[in-house]
């Protein structure tokens, strides 16, 4: 792969979690989540990209998301569980990135908020069309997804160095 080599990064935001007596990182979905996560996986069958490579977080709400929305894929990615993406920062996630082989062309990434939706704020320096508008508006809420495109290198991850080219939220199907 070379320095010019288009690439795409998913963010994914885990769907909607229940709130029983436990830590915050044993919180599992609630049943709208569970709902939502199989239209997560649709939706990211439907824009069509063959992901490289899966990063999810290890909390047990961003597991059983990634569970129900892989298996409406075609193809099932290589997937990383990485502790580090619980309750990182928009910079700790960039830096994440950034250690990104540069065999991986597509990455999909399944976290958090308030990082997934910052971390799709800062990398996207353009979108398509209303794309930061409505994810703006609408605050990136439990199961959306932000699709960003950028050209090179992982190492070269930073801010404004992508473009927004889609933004979908459960609520919108």
């Amino acid at each position: 792969m070379s320095a010019d080599t288009p690439r795409r990064i998913v963010l994914l935001r885990h769907a909607k979690a229940d709130w029983p007596e436990v830590s915050d990182h044993d919180r599992p979905l609630a049943e709208r989540g569970r709902h939502d996560a199989p239209a997560a996986g649709l939706k990211l069958a439907e824009t069509g990209i063959t992901f490289d490579l899966a990063l999810c977080s290890t909390a047990v709400r961003t597991r059983e998301t990634w569970k129900l929305a892989v298996q409406e894929l075609p193809h099932r990615p290589r997937t990383v569980y990485e502790e580090r993406l619980y309750d990182a920062s928009p910079g700790e996630l960039i830096a994440l990135l950034n250690e990104t082989s540069d065999e991986v062309t597509d990455l999909l990434v399944i976290g958090h908020n308030p990082g997934m939706h910052a971390l799709a704020d800062a990398l996207a320096g353009s979108a398509q069309g209303d794309t930061l508008t409505r994810m703006s508006r609408t605050g990136f809420p439990t199961g959306a997804l932000a699709i960003v495109s950028f050209t090179g290198s992982w190492k070269s991850v930073e801010h404004g160095v992508g473009t927004l080219l889609d933004y979908w939220t459960p609520q919108e199907h």
